[in-house]
């Protein structure tokens, strides 16, 4: 079974978000990179980028298959894992710790439409 953390809230299309005061850390979970297989490439957003909920911010690709990222919140990113530009694989090691973008929220009403770790479970099983 992948590694859920609770505290975060979940996409259906495997996403999560990590809500430290007025700012999101987005990523993928690990269910995501487990099914994504050996990550080669992440397509990030640039920083003073605008997100939107439910819309496209990027992909992740691996050797299977190329996958799109959809932002679980709305607001602007003001900063991206550089890291993963050169080492995509940390995805891999520890998907929750790789974070993608930080978003500084624009509406946290949004984050009550996300799962939390029980419900995301379900959708995983």
């Amino acid at each position: 079974m992948a590694k859920v953390i609770e505290g975060l809230y979940y996409t259906e299309s495997h996403e999560f978000v990590k809500v430290e005061g007025e700012f999101g850390y987005v990523g993928i979970t690990d269910y995501a990179q487990s099914q994504l297989g050996n990550v080669v490439y992440v397509d990030m957003p640039e920083v003073d980028d605008e997100v939107t909920a439910g819309e496209e911010f990027g992909a992740v690709e691996s050797v299977k298959a190329a996958s799109d990222l959809i932002s679980p919140v709305s607001g602007t990113v003001v900063e991206v894992n550089e890291a993963l530009e050169d080492a995509p694989e940390k995805i891999n090691e520890d998907a929750f710790a790789n974070w993608i973008m930080k978003v500084k929220l624009s509406d946290k009403s949004e984050l009550s439409k996300l799962m939390d770790a029980k419900a995301y479970e379900e959708i995983c099983k």
